[in-house]
Formats: C-alpha cells, sequence, structure tokens
C-alpha cells in the first residue's frame, strides 16, 4: 500500500515514523512534509489546504491511503475532496470537523448526548462576555471559538486580560474552570466502532511548574501510573461512543481520529474540548508505545471496517516527549537558527529520537528552524523513570541557539510512579517474610 501523510509537523514524523515500520506499507509520501519527514517519506510541495491538488496528488501517486494530520486541511474540506476521489482517507469531512473548528458546535453535540462537561456560555458581545465572566468567576476560561493552533484559550485569575482576549475573538466560549489532572485520550473510528488508544497528559504552559503562557504542548508521557483502570472504557461509554453516535444520527459521520481532551474532576470525568485529529505532541508518545501496524488501523477506519479489526497490542513501556522550542516561543518565534547534535542523538541511544516540527534543510543540507516548536525528543524505557532520562539526555547533545525546553516533564509521574513499586515491593518483601 502507498501512503500520502498531509502536513509537515512533528505529529506527522510520528505518523510517517510508525507508517514506515508497518510492513504493509510499500511506498510514503508526505505533503508538504519537513526536514526529518524527508529521510523517510519522499516529499511533495502542495498547499495543504487545497483539496483539489492534495485529491490529485494522492490520485497521481497511486495512493491507497490519506492520512490528514493536522485540523486546518480537516475544517476546510481537503478529506472530503479526497473522499468524493474514491480514495480512502483517514480524517473526518469538514462538517464533522467542526467537532473542533467550532467549541460551541461541540458544546451543542455534547449537550444533545449527554456528555459530561464544563458549563458554557457562548458569547458574541461585550454585554455577553461582561455577564459570563461574572457568573463563572476566577479562574477564568476563555476559548476562541474557532481554530488558534493550540493558543485560543487562557486560563487566568486576572478578570481584564480575560475580558481582552474574549474581546478580541469574533465568537467566544466562557466556561466554569474544571479542577483536576488532565488526560489526553485518542480513538480512531469509522463513524460506528470506537477504537480507544492509550491515554497520554500534555504540558501547554510554557515553563516548568505549569507557568507561562499556553503553547501547542511542550512535552507529553504515556501511560499515567496515576489513571484509574477503567479511565479508558468509562470515557469510551460515556464521552467517545456517545459522541461518535450523536454525530452518525445527524447526518455528519465521524470517521478518523477523535481527540478528547478531558479533566478528571471531583465530580468525575469532563471533556474540556474535542479535536478532530492526532493531537501534538501527545501522538508522539502514544505511537511510540503502540505495536499494532499503523496503515492497517488506520485502514481500517477509513474504509468502515474496524468492527473486524483484531484488538490494539502495546508495549509495555513508557515514553516521554520533549518539546525543543525556538526563542521567544509562544510569541513571534525567531527562526533561521542552525540545529546541531541530531546526529549524536540517533548515535547515541536507541531508545532516544528526534521527530522534527519547524525545521527546513538549506542548500548545504543543514538543518535549520523553522517554526516555533522545532524538535520533539521523544524517547522509551522500561518505566517513565528511564523513558524520561533517555529524553532529556538526547535532548542536552541538541544545540539550537536561544531554544527553551521545560525540565519537568513528567516528573512528577515518574516520581509518583518509583513510589508506588517501592510501595509495592516493600509490602510484598513484608508478607514473604510473614509467610
Amino acid at each position: 500500500m502507498k501512503v500520502l501523510v498531509i502536513g509537515g509537523g512533528a505529529r506527522e514524523h510520528a505518523l510517517c515514523r510508525s507508517l514506515s515500520l508497518d510492513p504493509d506499507v510499500t511506498a510514503l509520501h508526505c505533503a508538504p512534509g519537513n526536514a526529518g519527514i524527508a529521510e523517510l517519506a519522499e516529499l511533495h510541495a502542495v498547499d495543504a489546504l487545497d483539496g483539489a491538488a492534495v485529491a490529485d496528488l494522492a490520485a497521481d501517486l497511486g495512493a491507497g491511503l490519506v492520512v490528514v494530520g493536522p485540523e486546518a486541511p480537516l475544517v476546510a474540506g481537503v478529506a472530503d475532496a479526497v473522499r468524493a476521489r474514491g480514495i480512502p482517507v483517514f480524517g473526518p469531512s469538514a462538517e464533522a470537523a467542526r467537532l473542533e473548528g467550532s467549541k460551541a458546535f461541540a458544546k451543542d453535540v455534547m449537550a444533545a448526548a449527554g456528555v459530561p462537561t464544563a458549563r458554557s456560555h457562548v458569547c458574541t458581545t461585550p454585554e455577553e462576555v461582561d455577564d459570563a465572566l461574572d457568573a463563572f468567576g476566577a479562574p477564568y476560561v476563555v476559548k476562541d471559538d474557532g481554530l488558534a493552533a493550540g493558543k485560543g484559550v487562557v486560563v487566568t485569575h486576572d478578570l481584564e486580560a480575560a475580558r481582552a482576549h474574549a474581546l478580541s475573538c469574533d465568537r467566544v466560549v466562557i466556561e466554569e474552570f474544571l479542577d483536576g489532572p488532565e488526560v489526553s485520550l485518542f480513538a480512531v473510528t469509522d463513524g460506528r466502532t470506537v477504537v480507544p488508544l492509550q491515554p497520554a497528559q500534555d504540558f501547554k504552559r510554557a515553563l516548568d511548574g505549569d507557568e507561562g503562557p499556553n503553547t501547542g504542548g511542550m512535552g507529553a508521557y504515556s501511560p499515567l501510573p496515576w489513571a484509574g483502570p477503567k479511565l479508558v472504557d468509562e470515557v469510551l461509554d460515556t464521552v467517545l461512543q456517545p459522541t461518535v453516535d450523536e454525530l452518525r444520527r445527524r447526518g455528519t459521520p465521524f470517521s478518523g481520529l477523535l481527540y478528547a481532551g478531558l479533566a478528571i474532576t471531583s465530580r468525575g470525568v469532563r471533556v474540556i474540548e474535542f479535536n478532530a485529529r492526532f493531537g501534538d505532541p501527545e501522538t508522539q508518545v502514544v505511537l511510540a508505545r503502540l505495536r499494532t501496524p499503523l496503515a492497517g488501523l488506520l485502514l481500517a477506519a477509513a474504509t468502515g471496517d474496524l468492527a473486524d479489526f483484531p484488538p490494539l497490542a502495546w508495549g509495555g513501556g513508557a515514553a516521554v516527549t520533549v518539546v525543543v522550542a525556538s526563542h521567544n516561543y509562544p510569541g513571534t518565534p525567531r527562526t533561521g537558527d542552525p540545529i546541531t547534535g541530531l546526529d549524536a542523538v540517533a548515535a547515541g541511544d536507541e531508545h532516544a529520537y528526534v521527530l522534527h516540527a519547524g525545521t527546513r534543510r538549506d542548500a548545504s543540507g543543514q538543518v535549520l528552524s523553522a517554526g516555533g516548536r522545532v524538535l520533539s525528543v521523544t524517547a522509551t524505557g522500561p518505566d517513565l523513570a528511564a523513558a524520561r532520562d533517555r529524553a532529556y539526555r538526547a535532548v542536552s547533545r541538541i544545540h539550537l541557539d536561544g531554544s527553551h525546553h521545560r525540565t519537568d516533564i513528567a516528573a512528577g509521574a515518574a516520581a509518583e510512579a518509583a513510589e508506588a513499586a517501592e510501595t509495592a515491593e516493600t509490602a510484598e518483601a513484608a508478607g514473604a517474610a510473614e509467610s
């Protein structure tokens, strides 16, 4: 099978890496791709938002599967254009992708499906904004209704900052603050059957200790040692399946990747948001642990055959990814800086690797920064502590002038897991001594 991946970030690099390991994939293409993806796939210069151009490219290549990575092409209807040419495509229609493209639409779907989420108001005037902010109080949660590349959400105790963000949006959703840790759960669906993947947690704030502005994501880890064993089944029953069923009932079946951003609150699981595609950087750690060949899974979703797909296989260890960002990210990033040390990562540890996000090669072949989030350094290990150690050792080998990264990705979870393992070991030893 020939596969064409649309996009050019670390998420698409992770997808291409997993697809390249699938023995059923005979040729791998990506448009537009990046400097790292070029080592795995043939790159093509095409406007990822131009559905007709993407469909033409897929047809010219004889692609047996098209995987649309980012949200903007999905909302623009790229999957519809490919599907109309009779080519299997992994990604929802533009109408179904409104689940991410409009937070107000997502709230309406959740209400109809009985999915637990935060109470909210949709506001279009300054008066509505003021009333909503007053009704919910601090901390204020203000979300741009449309796509904002992961930076349209402001959570703050500062009333004026919340109001300023709300008034900068044409349409805004203001909602109650949800307490508790956050979880990202992906699910592959063909519009009827829903197959959940393993949960992950990402780190949205730019700085250690969850300080600084929101970003597209500064790192992630999986699995979650603190999450209950029944979490995935609960979310499948109360969130994912009802949402897919409701969209099908409306005549807009959702086929592709449904991403639920969740808060584990004192009152139970609540949906923070839905995305209509793989999340970045969670994809990097989830796919690092997936052992089932990826192309067959995505093709089954694209062709409506998920009900007959065998159960997913997972590696028993853990994965951690750390994002290396350019100077001034998430503000206007500085680009064009040389990146060195990538070869040292590849040579230093077989369990660590670099996924490119905002990179390009110059005329001499040197890799340069070309965006805000530049690299995702990913590592696996028998547990979170080992994966984390490998990831940060790999980060230390990379040099990008002015870059920054968080130093606390998965630190709390790794310490908690180690403490739990030590407690279990002590209890086991005490039991053996008694017997």
